[in-house]
């Protein structure tokens, strides 16, 4: 979709070659999460050097492309609303994120599902584009990375990694998880100097055929759920069981007394939960659907969160 090809990526810019990669790849698949890529890309590099020749050439031709995009998708509501757009890029990523956990605890461990865990990360720092990060992401996001890195490097020397958090504290997934373990994983490879962004010098996506199952908002410190296989092929596409939350009694109580006054804050959280709901849905992922409900529903008849 962004055809204009850009100059070599300056070395200021070395952190954000796996965003522009991850944009590249996902552009006739995913086309508005390749524009945020992008958009992360673009915002980040102001704030690293916006000044060296170099760098404003290469900002100056990825606006090209934003702008380019940004006009092919102009009648896509997760481009022209922030809050459509945030729910699309974290509910893609959490689906990475899912489908890479259910592997690994699984003990299925394969370069697809370290990419996966990798991408996933990146796509939590092309959160921020839109705020800060809830607890939550900042959780996923170091998991992710810590998990990719683990796994590659005991591949790569010979050994077999040991499946799921390996018995951590929640959110205490050591110091592996920094950016600087990442250079070495597949498909991940610094670029030269001389390399030039386009999409055909890219590798070739390696995510055709995978399943994901509903659930992407499991967080990684909680059991995942694993489809079982029977050994038997059916063209019957059978449905995955839903762990459907409790419903809130309090909430079938309440009543508004005419006291209560929203701020605009307030709608907009109670709008951005129930985007939220509606893409959760998208993928038939129930339980996160009611969560989010819920929440919106809690906060316009009481006030609070």
């Amino acid at each position: 979709m962004a055809a204009t090809a850009l100059p070599p990526l300056p070395p200021q810019f070395k952190s954000l070659q796996h965003h522009l990669r991850t944009a590249q790849e996902l552009d006739k698949r995913e086309a508005v999460v390749a524009y945020y890529c992008r958009l992360y890309t673009m915002q980040t590099g102001m704030k690293l050097d916006s000044k060296t020749p170099d760098c404003r050439k290469f900002l100056s031709k990825l606006m090209d492309q934003l702008e380019a995009m940004k006009k092919q998708l102009g009648d896509n509501e997760a481009v022209t609303q922030e809050i459509v757009g945030c729910a699309h890029v974290e509910n893609y990523a959490l689906k990475m994120f899912l489908y890479a956990d259910n592997e690994d605890r699984a003990g299925r461990f394969h370069k697809n599902m370290i990419k996966s865990f990798y991408t996933a990360s990146l796509l939590m720092d092309v959160l921020t584009v839109f705020g800060e990060l809830t607890d939550e992401n900042m959780k996923h996001r170091k998991y992710a990375r810590w998990k990719a890195a683990y796994i590659h490097n005991c591949l790569k020397n010979g050994e077999t990694p040991q499946p799921g958090p390996i018995g951590m504290e929640e959110g205490d997934y050591g110091d592996e998880s920094e950016e600087a373990g990442f250079s070495p994983l597949p498909n991940q490879e610094s670029e030269s100097s001389s390399s030039t962004y386009e999409p055909n010098n890219m590798p070739t996506p390696n995510f055709t055929g995978i399943h994901i199952p509903p659930g992407a908002h499991a967080p990684a410190n909680t059991p995942a759920e694993v489809p079982h296989s029977t050994g038997v092929t059916s063209n019957t596409i059978q449905p995955t069981p839903q762990n459907i939350p409790a419903i809130d009694p309090s909430l079938f109580d309440a009543q508004s007394t005419g006291e209560i006054r929203l701020t605009p804050e307030d709608i907009a959280r109670a709008q951005k939960y129930c985007k939220y709901a509606g893409s959760a849905l998208q993928y038939e992922d129930v339980s996160t659907a009611v969560q989010n409900l819920q929440k919106a529903l809690k906060l316009l008849t009481t006030g609070r969160e």
